[in-house]
């Protein structure tokens, strides 16, 4: 069987842990066989990450703007005690934030659905798409430990020199600051993808912050998002019969739970972080979410959403095998793949990812999943099969289908 061809590489950058493993396995058992893979490879595995002092990350994230898509592993963010166990020189920032704020995008993640799994919430009938801001806020922000008495300030000094100063806190003992920011012109970009992207799918975009409390910092966003409805989409949404607004994130969280699903949620960074994990744990699984970063001069980063699965990996490194759930790192090579293939007009990588992706779903269907699907599936489970056995599984069904 002949090999489908690439015309041009996707950047690769390869990650830590479980997820690590599973990259292997999905490159050896579902691509190679298939396809003759391109990819400008980036090993983002934490020990690479400290050798180069983290250069390899803006690397790939370079790489990423000259080559129009990336795929991505998930990747280890270090607290305290992932510094202790790796020895690391440092604590290092969120690779995913430092490639957020080099691209300045917007992640876009949504869930994959299938039918023997029905979403936690009995009201969602449609999937909820997150619309996650990618740049600043607490990912790059700047923190300081403060170890006594003494006044914290925010100062900010113009180019003319003029010096504008805030105080932030009296402290009179221990504490902790943290500073974050953003720009305008990252939130007006922010602004236009999602409302683009929401006309694209025909779904209404809800957008929520908290202006009431962050009079300056989130009613920035509120106006903003306003500002480009009003003058440049207002029209638009209005004759493809969608609709745009502004909730407060309570109200938001209230109006999801309630809603059948089929919009768009915009959220800033952090907000977006977890409501995506809520989106996808109430629709099934963390492993079974979807996510792309979209930049405005239209560069694309694939990934999974969740993380390295920390847990399961000890329990490789055991010896002991897992029933790690390998779609959302699958689907993140098939919408790689996928956007080549039309960036490249190459369909047969384009048919092949759609293939990937049915066989994986069929695998499900026909009773094939991993532990955390098996416990929710409407339908009988003939076998719960480790990471490998189901790699396995899903590719006999695209051999079928070759």
């Amino acid at each position: 069987m002949s090999r489908i061809g690439m015309k041009n590489p996707v950047v690769e950058m390869d990650g830590d842990e479980m997820t690590r493993v599973l990259w292997k396995l999905i490159k050896d058992e579902l691509l190679l066989p298939f396809v003759d893979l391109k990819t400008e490879y980036y090993d983002l595995g934490l020990t690479h990450r400290d050798e180069t002092d983290d250069k390899v990350t803006v690397d790939a994230a370079n790489a990423i703007k000259r080559l129009k898509v990336g795929v991505k592993c998930a990747t280890i963010t270090p607290n305290k005690q992932r510094v202790e166990e790796y020895n690391l020189k440092e604590m290092w920032k969120s690779p995913n934030g430092t490639i957020r704020a080099i691209l300045d995008g917007t992640v876009f993640r949504a869930p994959i659905t299938v039918n023997c799994i029905k979403p936690v919430v009995k009201t969602w009938k449609k999937p909820i798409t997150v619309a996650r801001h990618a740049y600043g806020d607490v990912y790059k922000a700047t923190e300081y430990r403060v170890t006594g008495p003494g006044k914290a300030e925010l100062v900010f000094t113009g180019k003319d020199g003029h010096e504008t100063r805030q105080t932030v806190f009296d402290f009179e003992g221990a504490g902790v600051l943290q500073g974050q920011y953003n720009r305008d012109d990252s939130i007006l970009s922010f602004a236009r993808s999602a409302m683009t992207y929401a006309l694209s799918t025909k779904q209404d975009l809800w957008f929520s912050a908290k202006d009431t409390i962050s009079k300056q910092y989130d009613q920035t966003f509120k106006l903003l998002f306003q500002e480009v409805y009003e003058n440049e989409f207002k029209d638009k949404f209005e004759k493809a019969g969608i609709t745009y607004f502004y909730t407060l994130i309570d109200d938001a969280v209230a109006r999801v739970i309630r809603s059948e699903g089929g919009f768009i949620w915009a959220c800033k960074n952090y907000d977006g972080d977890v409501m995506s994990d809520m989106i996808s744990t109430a629709f099934g699984s963390l492993a079974m979410m979807t996510s792309v970063l979209v930049s405005p001069d239209g560069n694309y980063e694939y990934e999974a959403a969740h993380g390295t699965v920390t847990r399961h990996f000890y329990r490789y490194r055991a010896g002991e095998k897992t029933s790690t759930n390998p779609i959302a790192t699958i689907f993140a090579w098939t919408g790689a793949l996928r956007k080549r293939g039309e960036l490249d007009a190459t369909q047969d990588l384009i048919a092949f990812a759609d293939r990937l992706e049915k066989a994986c779903l069929d695998t499900i269907e026909d009773g094939i999943m991993t532990k955390d699907l098996a416990g929710l599936s409407e339908i009988p489970v003939r076998q719960i099969a480790d990471s490998e056995a189901f790699i396995k599984a899903i590719r006999e069904r695209l051999e079928q289908t070759a």
